[in-house]
């Protein structure tokens, strides 16, 4: 193709998740719900982390961080897909699109550098209990914190560095609810069979590294707390049950849209969907409902309210 007939893309058409409006507006008042639930969730366990002294440990230290990547992890691609169900058009901006991509997989890969920091921090309440107050004190906390953020930082400039420089002439049509890596490269007048191969590894390695690291890290954990007969086992068992669950669903989602693409669009959609938004939902509620110190807090919290409210 003629590279002076090309005409530069200014923006893309999100053909979001279905096209029937009585479906949207279903979905429209399902995911401002989840959303209002997510965002304010996140919220309360960050504020109840940061307010109540029973809770200034690494684990729930860690516990805010991870709560607040998600609020943004959601907020993203959610507002974007909320109003578009009400709108003929859903079009999206050349810029708006790169921001997209940039900021998903800025607080993705941060999260995937924290899950580990937060097993690793496991490991040492576990397996080093003697030594657990003087490894993970506050500063290396926040190194640990940092480490991830600029983890995340690098992977999302490595990707964009990439894909803003390709030229984009036609089609624009994203068969998706928000900007993707995969879907966008697909739309670049370039032959991008071995680009999209090279940025799917850039997200897809750094995933399986994390992941199989945390497998391997929870089973040494689990095979020690089987081995142990310790008082506290059994709450032990069931933080990191808690946390195995969430990398589980963090992780799978990944795996199946960067190291292993099904190419079925329903089920992209629908991944894209659970790694936006589900996983966002759940985390907050796996580590609230099975914590026994995150109800005592609440407990603390509403009891306060109530003594406090009533001396007005």
């Amino acid at each position: 193709m003629d590279a002076g007939n090309l005409s530069v893309v200014s923006e893309f058409v999100l053909l979001g998740l279905c096209h029937s409006w009585t479906m949207q507006v279903l979905l429209l008042l399902m995911f401002f719900m989840l959303y209002l639930i997510i965002v304010f969730g996140n919220i309360a366990i960050i504020i109840l982390i940061i307010t109540d002294p029973h809770l200034h440990s690494p684990m729930y230290f860690l516990l805010a961080n991870l709560s607040f990547v998600d609020m943004w992890l959601c907020s993203v691609t959610t507002p974007k897909m909320i109003t578009d169900f009400v709108r003929e058009n859903k079009t999206i901006s050349f810029g708006g699109c790169m921001c997209q991509i940039l900021f998903v997989h800025f607080f993705g890969g941060g999260e995937m550098v924290l899950l580990v920091v937060m097993a690793y921090d496991r490991y040492v309440a576990i397996c080093k209990p003697l030594h657990y107050s003087t490894i993970m004190n506050l500063q290396k906390c926040i190194g640990l914190v940092l480490t991830s953020w600029t983890t995340g930082f690098v992977h999302a400039m490595s990707q964009m560095a990439v894909i803003v420089q390709l030229p984009f002439c036609g089609p624009r049509e994203i068969d998706s609810f928000f900007c993707d890596i995969p879907l966008v490269i697909k739309l670049a007048c370039i032959d991008s069979y071995n680009l999209g191969i090279l940025m799917n590894a850039d997200s897809g390695v750094p995933a399986m590294t994390c992941f199989i690291v945390l497998l391997i890290s929870y089973s040494y954990i689990l095979l020690t707390i089987r081995q142990s007969s310790k008082a506290g086992t059994s709450r032990a068992l069931s933080t990191c049950t808690a946390h195995i669950t969430v990398v589980v669903l963090f992780f799978g989602p990944c795996i199946f849209i960067y190291v292993w693409p099904l190419s079925i669009t329903w089920v992209d959609k629908f991944l894209a969907v659970f790694y936006s938004v589900i996983t966002p939902l759940l985390n907050p509620a796996i580590y609230t409902l099975r914590n026994k110190e995150i109800k005592t807090a609440i407990k603390r919290f509403r009891s306060y309210y109530i003594h406090h409210k009533g001396n007005i």
